[in-house]
Order: structure tokens, then sequence, then C-alpha cells
């Protein structure tokens, strides 16, 4: 019987980055030695994989002034800098009150960022342009905050606060999205009740998210704030207060010591002896957020460090990289015209060597980019990128760029 002091201490090793990287690399060593069920590696395959992000990045920025990998570069699709826009024509009293709102609209909209499906598309009414995939998910979010969709006062629509989320539902998100049966989005109930169970927990917890006004996701600024030293803070602290405070959001899946692990799956070839034996978390919408929330705390001030604590993302661009560029291969080709489950060991495999595969592929990007880690961290590799050369590869080879595998979502993963 595990004792409540070691439960606890293992609940902590699994909501790390750490964790993420350390049983995705075991997973990718049990594949090199011929041992994961579902996958072959190649990994003479990477230097060419390298060429082929280093080409995509110099394509997209040819100065290598690459920023951040994060929702923010969403926000500026086609052309248009909406949330640049929007702080020019906002007044927030302070450097403080303006970052709580970038963390209301960065928060809801990450956590509606899992997968659309190949068939949904937005149209946005300010210029008419028509987006689809992350980008149609990121303009429609703003769209939806702006309006004051995830707020409940209608003095103060920049925001968004346990009221405004708890009264979300899915006819509303529905109607948000432009969603219906000639434009099927996927997952719409699951990011209904995630953006619910949000309101809930933000609710639920003043001492978190109420210390300056009415409780709101954007409360978490302050949190960080507080938990910076000398002005800086880690972005291993931003992942590790995001799943601390907003764990309790994610769909019931794997729990340990009445805490929820989130994005947390089950495999064999983890192998521990305590409590944590056969679980392998990812954290990828919590880290991509983590990424996002970067820009923010900057911009009000703060300085963010160690950035490559955070690991690369596990989901379909990055992880499609590796397929296309047959870095990875299936032991079975058929499993490809097959739907599978997030849990399902294949799932769960193909994600853990993306995170270990992104780790070995960045030294060789910044070897041929001349660049230090320093210079360019992995946010900037997955940016400039692994993710851009993804889907490159994914719309040369299939009529809807989409997925090399198709994998069923609920809207809160991959």
């Amino acid at each position: 019987m595990l004792g409540e002091a070691s439960a606890s201490e293992a609940v902590v090793r699994l909501l790390s980055p750490e964790a993420v990287r350390e049983r995705a690399h075991e997973l990718l060593a049990r594949g090199l030695d011929g041992k994961l069920e579902h996958w072959r590696i190649d990994l003479d395959r990477l230097p060419s994989v390298a060429d082929y992000v280093v080409a995509v990045t110099r394509g997209a920025y040819p100065t290598l002034q690459v920023p951040f990998h994060s929702r923010w570069r969403h926000f500026s699709v086609g052309g248009r800098d909406r949330w640049g826009s929007l702080l020019r024509d906002a007044h927030w009293a302070n450097a403080a009150e303006r970052a709580r709102a970038a963390f209301d609209l960065a928060i809801t909209s990450v956590l509606l960022d899992a997968g659309a499906g190949m068939a949904w598309r937005y149209m946005e009414p300010a210029s008419g342009d028509v987006f689809s995939k992350s980008e149609g998910l990121a303009v429609a979010s703003y769209d939806m905050f702006v309006a004051g969709l995830f707020s409940s006062s209608p003095w103060d629509k920049l925001r968004a606060d346990a009221d405004g989320l708890r009264a979300v539902s899915t006819t509303t998100l529905s109607a948000g999205f432009q969603a219906g049966p000639d434009n099927p989005l996927v997952g719409l109930d699951g990011r209904t009740a995630l953006l619910r169970r949000l309101g809930d927990v933000v609710a639920a917890r003043p001492d978190a998210f109420a210390r300056q006004d009415d409780a709101r996701p954007g409360g978490l600024f302050d949190v960080l704030d507080s938990e910076a030293t000398n002005g800086t803070v880690s972005a291993r602290m931003i992942l590790v207060v995001l799943l601390e405070h907003l764990g309790a959001i994610w769909p019931g899946r794997e729990s340990l010591h009445s805490t929820n692990l989130g994005d947390c799956w089950r495999h064999p070839g983890i192998i521990r002896q305590d409590a944590t034996n056969g679980l392998i978390p990812f954290h990828k919408l919590s880290q991509w957020l983590a990424y996002s929330l970067i820009e923010p705390l900057e911009d009000a001030g703060l300085r963010v460090v160690d950035v490559d604590a955070l690991t690369g993302l596990p989901e379909y661009r990055n992880g499609g990289l590796f397929f296309d560029t047959e870095t990875i291969t299936l032991r079975d080709p058929d499993a490809a015209r097959r739907t599978h489950q997030a849990g399902d060991a294949l799932v769960v495999e193909w994600r853990a060597l993306t995170v270990a595969l992104l780790d070995r592929l960045a030294p060789l990007v910044r070897d041929r980019l001349g660049l230090s880690t320093e210079a360019f961290p992995l946010a900037k590799v997955l940016e400039g990128g692994t993710w851009a050369a993804g889907r490159r590869l994914a719309r040369e080879r299939r009529p809807d760029g989409g997925s090399p595998l198709s994998v069923q979502s609920d809207g809160t993963v991959f």
C-alpha cells in the first residue's frame, strides 16, 4: 500500500515536463531495441528531416527571427494583427490588467484548440476570410472573446470569468464556431464541457483566480507574478502552475491519490516500482498553453527563462512529420486505415516517439542554422519549424492535408 506522502510525491512527478520527457525517451529506447508493438524507428532519416525543417524555417523566416511557438501566431493569420489592434483600441488600467485579459484569451482559446476535423471552416465576419483547423479555431475563439461570450459582464466584455464560462452551452459555442450539419466541428460537446468545468474550477478557487477582482482564468497571472524571483519566472513553473490549478478541468481518465492526471495514459513499457507504473503523461494542451503564456508575462515586465524545460508537443503535425518522412513506420501498415482511440497503445507510442524525436531533431536543426540552444530553443524549432514542415508534408501526401492516422477526438486531446 503506497503511503500518503509517497503517493503525493508520485503525483507531483507526473505533473511535470520532466516526466513527459523522461518517459517518452524510455519508449524511444524500447523502439530502438525493437521492443515497441506498433512502430519501427529509423534514426538515419533524421538528418534529411532536419534539412527539410531548416528549408521550411528559412523560407518562412529568412532572417531567422523566429518567434516562440504559441497561440499568438494564430491570432495573426491572414496578415491581420488582431491582438495588436485590440491593444490599440482597448484601455486597461495597467500592464497587469492587460496581462489578465491576455491570459483569459489565451487560456480559453487554447482549451478550444483540439483537432477540428477536416470538414470544418470558419468565415471571419470582419474580413470575409475563411480559415480552418487551428487557425480557424483561433480566429473563432478570438471573435467570441471580443464579443463577450466568456464574460458575465455586459460592461466588460474583454475577459473570461467563472459565471460567463459556466453559462457557455453547446448551442452558443456551435454558433460561435459557425458549426452545424453542413460544417461539422469534431468534439463540440467536449469543448463545451471543458469550458464549463474551467468556470467551475475558477469559481471554486478564489485564492488563485480572484486575487484582484471576480474569479477569472486571468487570475493565474497574479499566481505566476507572485512566484517570480527578481522579476524572473521559469517556463517549468508556468506549466506546473497550470497543471496544479487547472488539472480538475480535464475529463476523468487516469487519476492518482484523488488527483486527475489529465493527458496521461498507460503503456506497459513504462516500468516503475511505485504508483506511477505504466503511466506516461503528455500534457499537450497544458504545454501549448504554457508556451502561449510566455508573451503575456513578458509583456507585463516579467522575464521567462529555461523555456527548453518544456517538451515538444505530441500532436499530429509534429507526429506527422516523422510519419511522413518514414522516420517511424507502422509494423502493421493496415493500422493507418483504421480509427484509433487516444488511449490505444499505438497512439500512445506515436505521441511518445514524437516528443523524444523532437529532442533528437532540435540539435540537428540548430547545427544547420549555426545557432545555439539559447538563441534557438525548442519553442523556435517547433514554430520555424517542425509544425509547419509537418503540415506541408501532410498537404503533399493527403488530399485533405490531415493527420496520417485517424484518432477519435473528444475535443480535449490531440
